[in-house]
């Protein structure tokens, strides 16, 4: 599964991370760091996540036959 936030969008609301804290937490009170490619083992927490999010920043693609690297992303939200 491979994760991408818009940081265009995100208001940093913080349900992704109240959610997904395995997936989504914030660095600060404007940063979000996340897992660019959490394991299939978060899907569901990750996908509600996703549908919680007030401005739908975050987008979720299933990858069929690989994992992506487990390197976490650093995104500053933008008030």
């Amino acid at each position: 599964m491979r994760v991408v936030v818009d940081l265009s969008r995100c208001q940093g609301y913080a349900q992704c991370a109240f959610l997904a804290p395995d997936a989504f937490r914030m660095h600060g009170e404007e940063a979000l760091m996340y897992d660019p490619g959490p394991d299939d083992a978060q899907r569901d927490r990750v996908l509600r996540a996703a549908a919680a999010c007030p401005v739908q920043a975050i987008l979720v693609d299933k990858l069929e036959g690989r994992r992506e690297s487990g390197d976490v992303t650093v995104a500053a939200s933008t008030p």
